[in-house]
């Protein structure tokens, strides 16, 4: 919605005899700048006095006593001809909207029927509905509605009745009208801000839902965006190269059997992990540039089973409140991957993190710049992590009270010297250092 249709709520006018004494005062005001600028500007010391004025002079009085009647006619008229256009403006909006709530109505009762056509009908009606809205809170109810309809109750195929051939066709059904419904919200988010029918700047609240597929890929997201909650539980979810640039929450969030692709994906905002569970299936964070001033935080998060891939991600928030949180993370089982992502960010926290089963991989990660990044407190108990090849360039990486046994490739040979930076335990120091 473009700015300069902002919205108006309800017609608010001030008293007509307010409004032409403030505008009679205004021109007074405006005519003695003029006057009181060219006296000065020719430079005038006084007024010459007349006695006798002829007959020149008297006409041109009367002609100036008539010009300041007129003036302020016409500025009467201007005055009402304003507030007559701003009435008849704000009698169209009220029209508009009138009609925006009947369609509004119609499209709703569409989405509750039992017919899968009717409901598309209804997901296409109340898409068109968003792009006429006539002021932006009439479009962001339209948005609401549509991702409320994903918040609706919703059994995936994996839990579907055995060989339960109308729970499946009722399922496809369903899957196909959810599906349109992220299609679309995808279409208009691809859209430029400056497009009459671009959501970028909208908020999306799909808290709770649950996804098993969708495309999102390519999306601009620059308002609030809540996935808190929600389920990916199957089929392949694509954010790859969507840019979230408002602020985006995954507090919650379980990942349990579906691909979800965040490839290339930037996160320019905070952006909330907080809790979230990799459960199962495949998270794809490959080439994801998470940067700004913002905070990204993945703290207390469980990954359990899953493959989640940071390979090649850039960390690289700047500004006082820039971090990066797995703070109190648990690494449990299943396999992550950092390799060669890049941690320029002012702070890393990984302190009290948990690494106690399956892999999880820095090798090659590059640690630069002058922020610290933080495993004090880690515990590194079974399964693997490995540091090889990873590379310190400046800043602080700190392990201090970290227990359990050193990372792989951590440790330099002996007599080789410590990277410039790197704080490690005692008793995980080599012989000779």
């Amino acid at each position: 919605m473009p700015r300069r249709r902002a919205e108006r709520r309800g017609l608010r006018l001030w008293p007509v005899g307010a409004v032409l004494a403030l505008a009679f005062a205004t021109a007074i005001l405006v005519a003695a700048a003029v006057f009181y600028t060219g006296w000065d500007l020719l430079g005038v010391r006084g007024l010459k006095p007349e006695h006798r004025i002829d007959s020149k002079t008297l006409f041109d009085l009367v002609k100036l006593s008539f010009g300041v009647v007129a003036g302020a006619g016409a500025l009467v008229a201007l005055v009402v001809a304003y507030r007559r256009q701003r009435v008849d403006e704000d009698g169209a909006l009220r029209e508009a909207t009138r009609l925006h709530t009947e369609r509004f109505t119609t499209a709703v009762s569409q989405l509750g029927d039992a017919s899968a056509a009717v409901r598309l009908g209804g997901v296409h009606a109340l898409a068109g509905l968003a792009d006429d809205a006539p002021t932006r809170d009439l479009r962001q109810t339209c948005i609401d509605v549509l991702c409320a309809y994903l918040r609706l109750p919703y059994t995936s195929k994996t839990d579907l009745p055995v060989r339960d051939a109308e729970a499946r066709h009722a399922y496809l059904a369903l899957r196909e009208v959810r599906h349109t419904v992220i299609r679309l919200i995808r279409d208009h988010l691809r859209l430029e801000p400056e497009h009459p029918r671009s959501w970028r700047d909208h908020d999306f609240d799909f808290t709770e839902a649950t996804f098993d597929g969708g495309d999102f890929s390519e999306a601009v997201f620059s308002g609030r965006v809540s996935f808190r909650g929600a389920t990916f539980s199957a089929g392949t979810v694509n954010f790859s190269n969507a840019r979230f640039s408002g602020w985006v929450e995954f507090n919650g969030a379980i990942f349990s059997g579906s691909t979800v692709d965040f490839n290339i994906a930037t996160f320019s905002c905070y952006a909330d992990f907080i809790m979230a569970e990799f459960a199962s299936g495949t998270v794809d964070f490959s080439g994801a540039e998470f940067s700004g001033s913002g905070r990204i935080r993945f703290n207390m998060a469980t990954f359990s089973g899953s493959t989640v891939d940071f390979s090649v991600a850039k960390f690289w928030q700047r500004g006082d409140d820039a971090r990066v949180d797995f703070s109190e993370a648990t690494f449990s089982n299943g396999t992550v991957h950092f390799r060669e992502a890049r941690f320029s960010a002012s702070t890393v926290h990984f302190s009290r993190a948990r690494f106690y089963g399956g892999t999880v991989s820095f090798g090659a990660a590059e640690f630069s710049g002058s922020g610290r990044v933080d495993f004090s407190e880690a515990t590194f108990s079974d399964g693997t992590v490995d540091f090889n090849m990873a590379r310190f360039y400046g800043g602080t990486v700190d392990f201090t009270q970290a227990t359990g046994p050193a990372p792989a490739g951590l440790i330099p040979p002996a007599g080789s010297p410590l990277p410039t930076g790197l704080n490690l335990p005692s008793t995980w120091y080599p012989a000779g250092s």
